[in-house]
């Protein structure tokens, strides 16, 4: 059995804590662990082999870093150039999972859901197995606690576990989702799967073959660079794009059903994380520096500063460094159109957080004005930037911790705690950790232009051009 884990997401239902660029999944929301590290960890001791990530190209080395935080060493990470939903990346994980000649049971699950029983989700899972090794696609219907109307249904033919199924319904209304419950014949869609891969290539061809050539040409094609399986993008682009539930599991006769209580949540939404966070005798679940006087049933969350609340009923607020998020708790589905609204705009809060990761570490703008910027730079043990130069700005290194090894020009230089270095404008640099503790500096930016795109990259170890 292999783990298939989908991380993949936008990050536009949890704004402003969740960015495109930092979705959920990498954001410890409901324990010590990220969403991604507790969906590998809930799932490791099923694992016979290691598991397949698929995941967004730009999203590569946070996967990477946090699996490896976690004591995981993938099978493989699959990027996908582009989104295309959740069949076709299922279908290049079949395919790299059958590329040795084995055919494994794969065990898809999102990157990012809450599941506060996983003993009973992985005996769950071994009932699950017979019916997929016998050929069926079996998927976990969750037993509803109530008429939710923001998720999918299955409706399933009577039985006492893995039960045929009837047929997939979209999210309905309040009367229907009530009904649905009442009848005890329907159950929320989890979006988790198990089948032979080999089973469910089959299937995609046989419903949608133009999207397994698609993928299968992508695959070919892919580049392989260490953990990392670069699909080929022109390939993959060609793929329709469509979920598994629409390209396969409506259409086979072989869709199995098996329903399960195991405190699952999709955490879709502000008020999903409220459910499942720990909550004080009045129902309030604070994280952070939260100082709350006369509230009940509320959600702060405080990325830094002090958040004081007084007063307050079924509110959600979160404050993080570029953006506060004040909402009724029944709104929080709005905050999709707030982010869209600020896409439109063109304005960069839906995407980045004002600290950004990359593969060496990252950087926080912590002040700009007209002409500087000021940078908190954190370069992780043996980790190095590219070699560069900026045609627009100069820059101020002033090392806090750690030690710096710094190219400029011709030069190198070591720089310890409290000694600094100036990079003119238009000469080549780099900077590097050579140590074996995190490097910390403060970087002041000056210039006419101080845009990210203003960067030659002559050598990078992480291919970017």
């Amino acid at each position: 059995m292999i783990p298939v884990i989908l991380s993949g997401g936008s990050g536009t239902r949890l704004w402003p804590l969740s960015r495109e660029a930092y979705p959920k999944q990498f954001l410890p929301l409901a324990g010590t662990d990220t969403m991604l590290q507790a969906t590998w960890r809930r799932v490791a001791p099923l694992a016979t082999a290691a598991p397949i990530l698929v995941a967004n190209e730009d999203h590569r080395f946070m996967v990477a870093e946090q699996l490896r935080e976690a004591g995981c060493t993938p099978g493989a990470i699959l990027l996908e150039p582009v989104g295309r939903n959740t069949a076709p990346a299922i279908a290049v994980a079949a395919l790299q999972a059958t590329a040795g000649g084995e055919d494994p049971l794969l065990l898809v699950l999102p990157s990012d859901h809450v599941i506060s029983d996983p003993v009973a989700f992985r005996a769950a899972v071994g009932r699950a197995a017979a019916a997929a090794d016998a050929g069926k696609l079996v998927t976990f219907g969750i037993v509803p606690t109530g008429p939710e109307t923001g998720y999918g249904y299955i409706k399933a033919s009577p039985g006492d576990d893995v039960r045929a199924v009837e047929r997939f319904v979209e999210k309905p209304d309040a009367a229907t989702a009530q009904g649905y419950v009442d009848s005890g014949e329907y159950f929320w869609n989890s979006g988790m799967f198990l089948f032979r891969a080999s089973r469910y290539l089959e299937e995609l061809g046989r419903h949608q073959p133009q999207m397994l050539a698609a993928c299968r040409a992508a695959f070919d094609g892919a580049r392989r660079d260490e953990d990392f399986v670069r699909l080929d993008k022109d390939a993959f682009t060609t793929s329709p794009s469509d979920s598994i539930d629409y390209a396969v599991m409506e259409k086979t006769a072989d869709a199995a059903v098996l329903p399960i209580s195991v405190g699952w949540n999709d955490v879709g939404s502000w008020s999903a994380l409220w459910e499942v966070a720990e909550q004080d005798g009045d129902g309030n679940a604070h994280h952070g520096d939260v100082v709350a006087l006369d509230c009940r049933d509320t959600l702060a969350w405080a990325d830094g500063r002090l958040v004081a609340m007084i007063g307050l009923r079924d509110v959600v607020v979160v404050d993080t460094d570029d953006s506060l998020l004040v909402a009724h708790k029944d709104q929080v589905q709005e905050v999709k159109t707030v982010v869209a609204q600020l896409k439109a705009a063109g304005r960069p809060e839906p995407t980045f957080h004002r600290k950004v990761y990359r593969p060496w570490g990252s950087y926080d703008s912590i002040d700009m004005g007209e002409r500087f910027q000021v940078k908190r730079i954190t370069v992780k043990p043996g980790a190095a930037l590219s070699l560069q130069m900026h045609h627009h700005r100069a820059e101020h290194w002033i090392v806090v911790s750690g030690t710096a090894k710094v190219t400029r020009g011709q030069d190198t230089l070591l720089l310890s705690e409290n000694q600094s270095t100036y990079i003119p404008l238009g000469v080549t640099h780099r900077l590097e950790n050579p140590g074996k503790v995190p490097l910390e500096l403060i970087e002041v930016q000056s210039g006419s232009y101080l845009g990210e795109d203003d960067i030659v990259r002559f050598e990078d170890v992480y291919g970017r051009g």
